[in-house]
């Protein structure tokens, strides 16, 4: 918006701060070249909008705040005379885009010196260019080192997880690997059992009543119910007494795979009426193979399984094959980068999932969410092996307003107070030195409020510690972190 104009006296505008080293001359241009306007109270610029203005306060009162989500922060309130707002990255031109970082009002009716956003980048090439180069050289080689510690941070990480993951898919493929060396020896069991039974003088009737037999015994293994332990001891004990009332020899070792099956003395009973008498010991000990060989092949499918499913967990956490910006479900960011981050978080710490699955997918940056997840769940972790490595992480989402809230909880030691308005700050840590950089929350804050347009806020006392991601459920205009 525009001011009232009025004069400009090179004097007055001598006696501001930034401009007491300029010549006359030089005085006399930035008044020709610019403008003094007043301005009632209200807004003067805002967040987004391209940088035309580089605004000094003359007299007055100005408010600087930002766009967190839905809610207006202010950043600055002052009433101190030479303070500059506006396009003061102008000097830059076209290499860094030429919007107003923040947004400014007035709360009274207050007067700036105003200079064209062109006016201010010439009159800084041309009378300060060592300053000029300087700054250029300050601002880059921030936007560089902020990258680069981000890329040091995600490569702490990555490197945390690949040991996490490494021993998350170390437990099943050993499982696979024991489970298919003993499915080999059962399987060269069961053809020898079948070759001696073949050698018998059997009619073609029983054979077709012990594959009959076999088929269903197969059946039965995959449909077999999940029993509590003292179902299991009850029924182990009920198939040992009919396997030795039976002349089956090693009967207590052949009923745990059986009860594991699903079998019981009925069926038994309907094999035994089903083979002479004298085949029954036979019958039953390839039968007890059948039932190894199929659980075993079940532990492999299950392995597998559990492979897959981790390697799909990874390409989540990572996205690698995913496009940076869409539209994302929480939920399985969340539940990836807690698998991720299994080992870390260790057998003595609960995780409670409390989620709010009739929530939408937000447009997002899945990649940059998972690492803010990461440094908020190991801070968790963190806290709570500092009190005995005991805790409850909760894990909670929910709608609040136009936003979705993601929020972890911990029972550890907490934040004290004196630290609460520091933790966001690059390179505060408490944690002990050689622990932490310092720079997680420094990173999780730029992503969530910077790239996304959220907030994150944090509420602590011992034992309840609450770290609350508001994202935005709708997309908002990209801005550069």
């Amino acid at each position: 918006m525009s001011g009232q104009p009025l004069p400009c006296a090179p004097q007055e505008i001598g006696s501001l701060f930034l401009f007491e080293k300029l010549t006359p001359e030089q005085l006399g241009r930035l008044c020709a070249e610019g403008r003094v306007e007043q301005f009632e109270p209200g807004p003067v610029y805002t967040e987004g909008e391209p940088a035309t203005c580089f605004y000094v306060m003359l007299e007055g009162t100005v408010v600087l705040y930002r766009r967190v989500g839905g809610d207006d922060v202010e950043v600055t309130r002052t009433s101190q005379r030479g303070v500059y707002a506006g396009s003061m990255q102008a000097y830059l031109g076209d290499r860094v885009r030429q919007v107003y970082n923040n947004s400014m009002r007035v709360t009274e009716p207050t007067r700036f010196f105003v200079l064209p956003a062109d006016t201010f980048a010439g009159i800084m090439q041309e009378w300060f260019p060592m300053a000029v180069h300087l700054l250029e050289g300050l601002f880059f080689g921030s936007k560089n080192t902020q990258r680069a510690i981000g890329q040091r941070e995600r490569l702490l990480a990555l490197g945390s997880l690949s040991a996490g993951l490494t021993h998350e898919l170390n437990n099943p493929a050993a499982a696979a690997v024991r489970a298919t060396a003993t499915l080999r020896e059962r399987v060269g069991k069961m053809r020898h059992k079948l070759a001696v039974i073949a050698q018998g003088s059997y009619s073609p009737e029983v054979m077709a009543n012990l594959i009959d037999l076999q088929e269903r015994t197969a059946e039965r293994v995959a449909k077999a119910p999940t029993l509590s332990p003292l179902e299991a001891s009850d029924r182990e004990d009920a198939l040992t007494d009919w396997l030795d009332d039976h002349g089956i020899p090693d009967g207590w070792r052949i009923a745990p795979a059986f009860v594991q099956a699903g079998l019981d003395e009925d069926w038994l009973d309907q094999v035994a009426a089903a083979v002479d008498e004298e085949l029954l010991p036979s019958a039953v000990g390839w039968l007890n193979y059948t039932v190894e060989t199929e659980l075993l092949m079940d532990e492999i499918n299950d392995s597998t399984a559990r492979i897959s499913h981790l390697v799909d967990a990874a390409k989540q956490y990572s996205q690698l094959d995913r496009a940076p910006f869409q539209n994302a479900d929480v939920h399985e960011l969340l539940d990836s980068t807690l698998l991720m981050l299994s080992g870390k978080i260790g057998r003595r710490i609960k995780v409670v999932k409390d989620y709010d699955r009739t929530l939408p997918r937000i447009p997002a940056y899945p990649a940059e969410l998972n690492q803010v997840w990461t440094n908020l769940i190991d801070n968790a972790v963190s806290a709570m092996n500092s009190t005995g490595g005991e805790g409850t992480l909760t894990v909670r989402t929910a709608r609040d307003h136009d936003r979705l809230l993601v929020e972890f909880r911990d029972t550890g030691v907490g934040i004290p107070a004196e630290d609460r308005g520091r933790i966001f700050d690059p390179f505060f840590t408490t944690k002990p030195v050689g622990e932490g950089t310092g720079l997680g929350l420094d990173i999780s804050w730029r992503i969530v409020v910077n790239k996304h347009h959220g907030s994150i806020q944090v509420e602590s006392e011992p034992g309840d510690t609450r770290f609350q991601v508001l994202l935005p459920l709708t997309a908002v205009e990209e801005e550069s972190a």
